[in-house]
């Protein structure tokens, strides 16, 4: 896959930053355009398919928290949001509307690049209709199955709801233990090549996302319990291999 293939976007009202990542960037081959509304954004997005967005939160007209709602629904690309230090609470919000990652102003370019790199190559494995032939793919959870191969959610009328990293590595780390209570630091410990800054309230998140992705379909039982002072456990009951 050459770099040039690889397609970013740069989301930010400062010139200085959009100029500044555009140049990192393709210095180190990317593609990159930039915009500095998400209503140009999403022009750009309509007319290319994109592989990483590096999103603002704070834009003029519409936010990047709004954006981001708005892609998950639609898209896996890879999000990360750009935050100030003090943007606690929208870091938080911006994880339950479906980003990636973020990080906070200011930041170093080197760092956003290795994030950026973990991000493509998951999107470029979704995108992908590549099956490992030798294992299953499929694990039944509740009434869903979960793709493996491809990182989704698939519900009995085939609809699919997608994952993002972290749900998806959180959810296989409970499939893996199921019936035993995992603490918010084993989850952590559990979620491999993670390069976001986990903490306990990231966990409480990702399980709140992947909690209501699974009650899209009424039928799914609670599949997820929640043990008081330990951590969380995935129900035992419902959860099979398909060969």
């Amino acid at each position: 896959m050459l770099m040039s293939d690889i397609q970013i976007l740069v989301v930010d009202d400062s010139s200085v930053t959009r100029e500044m990542l555009q140049s990192y960037f393709a210095e180190e081959g990317y593609s990159v355009s930039t915009a500095d509304t998400a209503e140009a954004a999403e022009l750009l997005l309509s007319e290319n398919e994109f592989d990483l967005v590096l999103l603002d939160i704070r834009l003029p007209g519409k936010d990047g928290l709004t954006l981001t709602r708005e892609l998950r629904t639609r898209s896996e690309v890879g999000i990360i949001l750009v935050t100030g230090k003090q943007d606690e609470i929208d870091r938080i919000i911006g994880l339950e509307c479906g980003a990636d990652e973020y990080v906070c102003k200011p930041f170093n370019p080197r760092e956003i690049l290795a994030r950026g790199k973990n991000l493509i190559r998951r999107v470029r494995e979704q995108r992908s209709i590549h099956k490992p032939v030798e294992e299953p793919a499929l694990k039944t959870v509740g009434t869903w199955q979960l793709d493996t191969a491809r990182r989704v959610l698939i519900k009995s009328d085939k609809s699919i709801s997608q994952l993002t990293e972290g749900e998806f590595q959180l959810l296989v780390a409970l499939l893996e233990n199921e019936g035993v209570a995992l603490t918010r630091d084993q989850l952590m410990d559990r979620i491999k090549n993670r390069t976001w800054n986990a903490t306990d309230r990231t966990i409480d998140v990702l399980i709140g996302r992947i909690r209501r992705k699974l009650a899209e379909d009424p039928q799914c039982p609670a599949l997820i319990i929640t043990v008081h002072g330990v951590g969380y456990l995935m129900s035992p009951s419902h959860t099979t291999d398909i060969a």
